[in-house]
């Protein structure tokens, strides 16, 4: 008895903690406390946090002055137990940061874990100290095995939910379809345009069409192949459709840069009013705007979308649907482009390589391409992303690190430029040294 407690004594005194507390501080501190104050500040701290769990391992075994059996046996156990838990985690984690999320997720929880321990069970014995061990991490792995991501924000911070509860698009497929009012394809821009968007929709867009088949999208995306889409496409328009206000990714000039309007930024003095609001799927697709008409792309479980929806109160008008589905960890499911507004079309392109030609009044498919397999390109990790370009006759999407011309009319391949990588940015219009 005299014996063990001198051993207990002498561990007591040996045992250096100071620094361990310290690190983990500075660690947790950086890691969760920096995007606080400065939110841009994300990807340094996540460094930090990885740089801090690197520290703390060689504090333990070089400095603690634990016994050699606990410096190693506890590094040991923490590397098996998230071995483990690697193989249950929830597909979003395991993907997640390119396969690294469970690993930067764990390091600073681990880390905080082997001090707690050390701090709380030097005084107990041998058998005790290692049954709280094994609690603790198994409690922090149980802890990462019941967590799932729904991606990461804009500010690159993981959306963390319990892998059991209901995703915000779960949610909105349970509330049930919506009731749309598509627009006769002759007088739906037109009218949208010309009326007082407080009007309510019933009183100015005609009823659908009797015969549901005169806007049936095809069953597949490649349905309407464009060699046999010459003598459906209609005739170009005889007049010119107003211009867009904004017709696509970034607005006119592809630039981010709205001309001609003051944005108050004073918002204590004049902050923005929330007009309404709407639930939409999952994208990362931005708007594109004309009169009193606004067009975008969500994911609604596996199908893929292009949404037109009434910009003076949310409503939705029509939707066009692909029967696909994206999804990855980063970014989460659905498409990532932006459609483009031209005349009275709009073109799409999804995350797996549709691009469509729509009527922009009601949604009918005009043609319809499988960019993926015209280039015999496979979908890239982030999914396709390119938002098309629309230049005189052509319009133009990036399949990865291809470039890909179509012809409005028809849909037919112009060309295909040279293999240049990979890449998920769009193409863009611009005069570089006169030319």
């Amino acid at each position: 008895m005299v014996k063990q407690k001198t051993d207990k004594s002498a561990r007591q005194k040996s045992l250096r903690l100071w620094p361990g507390i310290l690190i983990v501080i500075v660690q947790w501190l950086a890691r969760f406390g920096l995007p606080v104050v400065m939110p841009d500040e994300t990807g340094p701290a996540v460094l930090i946090g990885v740089a801090g769990g690197l520290a703390i391992i060689l504090w333990w075994v070089f400095f603690s002055r634990a016994p050699w059996v606990e410096r190693l046996g506890a590094i040991a156990l923490m590397v098996v137990a998230l071995i483990a838990t690697s193989q249950v985690v929830h597909e979003s984690i395991a993907t997640g940061a390119q396969g690294m999320l469970l690993v930067i997720t764990a390091i600073p929880v681990l880390s905080l874990a082997l001090v707690v321990w050390a701090v709380l069970t030097r005084r107990m014995g041998f058998g005790a100290r290692w049954a709280a061990l094994a609690a603790i991490v198994l409690l922090v792995c149980g802890g990462l095995a019941a967590i799932r991501t729904g991606g990461v924000t804009g500010n690159f911070e993981s959306d963390f939910a319990w892998r059991w509860s209901e995703t915000p698009e779960e949610r909105l497929l349970s509330q049930g379809a919506e009731e749309l009012l598509p627009p006769a394809p002759e007088t739906a821009v037109a009218d949208t345009l010309e009326t007082d968007p407080a009007t309510p929709i019933a009183e100015t867009l005609p009823a659908p069409p009797a015969d549901p088949a005169t806007v049936k999208t095809p069953e597949k995306p490649s349905a309407v192949k464009a060699d046999d889409a010459v003598a459906a496409v209609p005739a170009a328009p005889a007049t010119v459709k107003p211009a867009p206000e904004w017709p696509g990714f970034r607005g006119p000039k592809r630039d981010g840069i709205v001309r001609g309007t003051r944005i108050e930024t004073d918002w204590a003095a004049s902050p923005p009013v929330e007009l309404w609001r709407h639930p939409v799927g999952p994208g990362w697709s931005s708007f594109s705007v004309r009169g009193g008409l606004i067009y975008t792309q969500e994911q609604r479980g596996e199908e893929e979308m292009v949404s037109c929806y009434r910009l003076a109160d949310g409503e939705p008008l029509w939707r066009h649907s692909d029967p696909v589905r994206f999804w990855e960890s980063n970014g989460g499911a659905g498409p990532r482009a932006t459609p483009t507004l031209s005349e009275d079309r709009v073109y799409s392109f999804g995350a797996t390589g549709i691009l469509n030609a729509l009527d922009a009044a009601d949604g009918t498919v005009i043609w319809s391409r499988d960019v993926a397999a015209d280039t015999d390109r496979k979908v890239p990790t982030w999914g396709f992303a390119s938002s098309p370009l629309v230049v005189d006759s052509l319009v133009i999407v990036a399949a990865a690190g291809d470039l890909a011309a179509y012809e409005i009319a028809t849909g037919n391949p112009r060309w295909f430029g040279p293999d240049s990588g990979w890449g998920y940015s769009s193409p863009h219009l611009a005069t570089i040294d006169g030319v």
